[in-house]
């Protein structure tokens, strides 16, 4: 397999939306029959188009012969984010302060079946971290996930759990994760 990467910004969103889409479709699908144009996830689009209209917003995306095979994207955080505001118990300050420059949320990853252990998904997320300015990033991942799998790949690739995080009205449980942007 030879997969290239691309990377790419806000600003070009239109241009790779479709690949996204298409990733997140093959990845998520519920049934081996649904078609990508019978129907993409109307949810992750929106999502997708709130993450990108965030300062610094950018993705990293897997092709092998023009096809779209996985990506990594997120956005800074703002100085005045509430993204800390969910943690089950209160973060101290020295954790949560924010400057616009500080942290970068690494919202998604996501690697399609025939492509997942091959290294792809580690390639992704280092691209998408050559093009962080950040010290540090932050994530959310449901540790429930592949019986923690998912988690235990975060931390293999530096994450360390700092808190537990619930959105309000919602039952699942995510482990919020931080490492540096660059390891010493």
């Amino acid at each position: 397999m030879t997969v290239e990467f691309s990377m790419a910004d806000s600003e070009h969103l239109p241009y790779v939306k479709h690949s996204l889409l298409e990733v997140h479709a093959e990845v998520w699908r519920k049934d081996a029959e649904r078609a990508l144009d019978a129907g993409a996830d109307d949810f992750f689009e929106a999502r997708l188009e709130a993450a990108a209209s965030r300062p610094g917003w950018t993705v990293a995306i897997g092709y092998e012969d023009g096809r779209p095979v996985g990506y990594c994207h997120g956005f800074s955080l703002a100085a005045d984010t509430d993204w800390w505001s969910n943690m089950i118990l209160p973060l101290p300050r020295y954790v949560t302060w924010e400057t616009g420059q500080r942290t970068a949320v690494l919202s998604e990853i996501a690697v399609c079946e025939p492509w997942r252990g091959t290294g792809v998904a580690a390639r992704l997320h280092e691209i998408w971290l050559s093009l962080r300015a950040e010290e540090r990033i932050a994530l959310l991942v449901d540790s429930a996930v592949g019986d923690g799998a998912l988690q235990a790949a975060c931390e293999a690739w530096g994450y360390r759990r700092v808190a537990d995080h619930r959105e309000q009205r919602e039952s699942t449980v995510y482990t919020a994760m931080i490492r540096p942007v660059r390891h010493p």
